[in-house]
C-alpha cells in the first residue's frame, strides 16, 4: 500500500475501466475509454488526492487504489465548481427516453446529474469511498488491507461513518463489504462507523 503519486493517473483510470462492468472488464462497454474514470476515480485523484491509495503490484504498477473523501457534501460541491464544468462542456447531457441510453450516454448523465446520498445517511455517514482491484489482486486480502489504510485516515480527517454504493447484483463485492464490517442501510448502499 502507498499514496496515490501523480504518475499514476493513467493506470487508475485503467483500473477503473478494467473492473468498471461489476468488477469485470468494462472496456467494451464504453465508446469513450477515459469516461469511467472520469466519473468515478478522476475527481478524487483531482480534488482529495491525499485520501487516494494504491495496491503496489510489487513493480511498482497499481494493481488496485482506494479513493475516498471524508465530506461527501463538501466534496460534492468542490466537483460542481472544479471537477464537472469542463466535463459537461465535452460530454453533453443525453436526451430522449433513459432506457435507449448508451452506456456512454448513462455515464454522461452522471456528469450532469451527479447522484447523492440521502441527508440521512450524510448524517451519520459523511464520508465515502470507491475501491477497485485487478483481478490478480483480489482474494488475498488486499482489498481488506486497502480498506484498512484508506478508514483510518479518513477517521483522522474527522469522519465518524462512511458510506458506498454497490450494485444490488454484485454479490461478490456485497460479501467484500459486509466482511469488513459494513452493513446494509438500503437497496444498494451500505455503511459502517469509523473506529
Amino acid at each position: 500500500m502507498r499514496r496515490y503519486q501523480p504518475s499514476d493517473h493513467e493506470a487508475l483510470y485503467d483500473i477503473c475501466r478494467r473492473t468498471g462492468d461489476r468488477g469485470g472488464d468494462a472496456t467494451q462497454l464504453y465508446a469513450d475509454p477515459r469516461l469511467l474514470g472520469h466519473v468515478y476515480v478522476g475527481p478524487y485523484l483531482a480534488l482529495a488526492p491525499q485520501w487516494a491509495f494504491v495496491l503496489d503490484d510489487g513493480a511498482g504498477a497499481p494493481a488496485g487504489y482506494a479513493v475516498g473523501v471524508p465530506d461527501t457534501a463538501g466534496f460534492a460541491a468542490a466537483c460542481e465548481q472544479h471537477w464537472w464544468p469542463p466535463l459537461r462542456r465535452r460530454y453533453p447531457a443525453p436526451t430522449g427516453p433513459a432506457d435507449r441510453h448508451t452506456p456512454d450516454q448513462r455515464l454522461a448523465r452522471l456528469i450532469h446529474d451527479p447522484p447523492t446520498a440521502p441527508d440521512w445517511v450524510l448524517a451519520r455517514y459523511p464520508a465515502h469511498l470507491h475501491i477497485n482491484l485487478l483481478p490478480p489482486a483480489q482474494g488475498q486480502g488486499r482489498g481488506r488491507a486497502l480498506i484498512g489504510t484508506l478508514l483510518p485516515a479518513l477517521a483522522q480527517a474527522g469522519a465518524a461513518g462512511i458510506y458506498l454504493g454497490v450494485a444490488v447484483d454484485n454479490h461478490r463485492a456485497i460479501g467484500f463489504y459486509r466482511r469488513v464490517g459494513f452493513e446494509s442501510l438500503d437497496d444498494g448502499l451500505f455503511a459502517r462507523l469509523l473506529p
